[in-house]
């Protein structure tokens, strides 16, 4: 007699698909990546609503300026009517042929490397002061970051007039018996660039320490604590737990101030002028652009070392991204994207 139940498989039998062996493999397939559901056109219209504007005004104050500033660079134009004496490269051979170009440029180096060797850690011992409890901790706060706000112009002409030989400097120095220390501030060569790092520190300093307070304020008070209850010291805990969490927010402020170096011109030029501060040695490209461009009559050759100046900050801006700013950049990435 037949029957006709089924058999179940021989215990030596593999299911299809599977290999047949002793022990059975088993494999884990990803879920299928769902694929991105297509904009409608409300979608589409918000998104061009929302961003329409400000690429318009990023296309017509940024981009437009570049490309025009590119394409006057190779004429000899003096700032009216179309250009038409074309003289190609020979505007950009001259700039990084000159030495005054070469010497604004270094300035600019020494300004960028003395603001971080100078204004950082000055920036960050107060910042480290000011988040502790005390009396008076925000009219300090204010008193720090109000130079900040004051408007270049402002700043350049107080301390001009503050700096000059017979100035208000000069003259306390003499009151109280330290005539000695009288010297030339803004025409000596060798303490000229001292005086504008010392306006400069004065003057952007409090915007470093309202960012290190803000980096500050995002470190949780628990690691201090846990740190301290193991016997680690004050500074012990500032080098081990806060200046590593802290990291973050010091690489972003030496980028800005990196760029905001080469680029520096206000200061300068209000307080030396366009043509005593070569001879002071406290000239940048900024009033290089503008002592050979503008106020030269030469617009041609002004738009050429504005080209210079752009690609200088551009290439340093990449720079410092590609190696400083990588490790945060790829920190702030989710999903997929690398």
């Amino acid at each position: 007699m037949t029957s006709t139940r089924e058999s179940s498989p021989p215990a030596n039998s593999s299911p299809v698909g599977l290999p047949a062996g002793g022990g059975v493999t088993s494999s884990v397939t990803p879920p299928p990546r769902r694929g991105r559901r297509g904009l409608g056109w409300r979608e589409r219209l918000e998104i061009a609503a929302l961003t329409g504007p400000a690429l318009v005004v990023f296309l017509g104050f940024v981009i437009f300026p570049v490309l025009m500033a590119a394409y006057y660079g190779f004429f000899r134009w003096e700032g009216y009517g179309v250009p038409t004496d074309f003289v190609g490269l020979k505007n950009y051979v001259t700039i990084l042929t000159d030495p005054l170009f070469h010497e604004a440029l270094l300035h600019n180096a020494t300004i960028a490397v003395l603001s971080l060797v100078l204004q950082g850690p000055a920036a960050l011992l107060v910042a480290l002061l000011l988040n502790r409890r005390m009396k008076g901790q925000s009219l300090i706060r204010v008193l720090i970051f109000v130079p900040y706000v004051i408007s270049e112009v402002v700043v350049g002409t107080g301390w001009s007039l503050m700096l000059q030989s017979r100035g208000a400097l000069n003259d306390v120095l003499g009151r109280i018996g330290l005539g000695a220390l009288e010297s030339e501030w803004l025409s000596d060569p060798d303490l000229a660039i001292w005086t504008l790092m010392g306006i400069i520190t004065w003057k952007y300093i409090g915007f470093a320490v309202i960012l290190f307070l803000a980096g500050l304020q995002g470190i949780p008070e628990e690691l201090h604590e846990a740190a301290a209850i193991d016997g680690a010291s004050y500074w012990q805990v500032q080098r081990s737990i806060t200046l590593p969490l802290l990291a973050p927010t010091l690489r972003i402020w030496a980028f800005l101030s990196i760029i905001g170096s080469l680029q520096l011109f206000d200061l300068v030029y209000i307080i030396w002028g366009q043509y005593i501060a070569s001879t002071a040695g406290t000239s940048t490209m900024a009033t290089y652009m503008v002592s050979f461009g503008r106020n030269a009559g030469s617009y041609g050759y002004g738009n050429a070392v504005a080209v210079v100046l752009f690609l200088i900050s551009l290439a340093a801006a990449l720079v410092y991204q590609r190696t400083v700013l990588r490790r945060d950049t790829e920190g702030a990435l989710t999903g997929g994207a690398r």
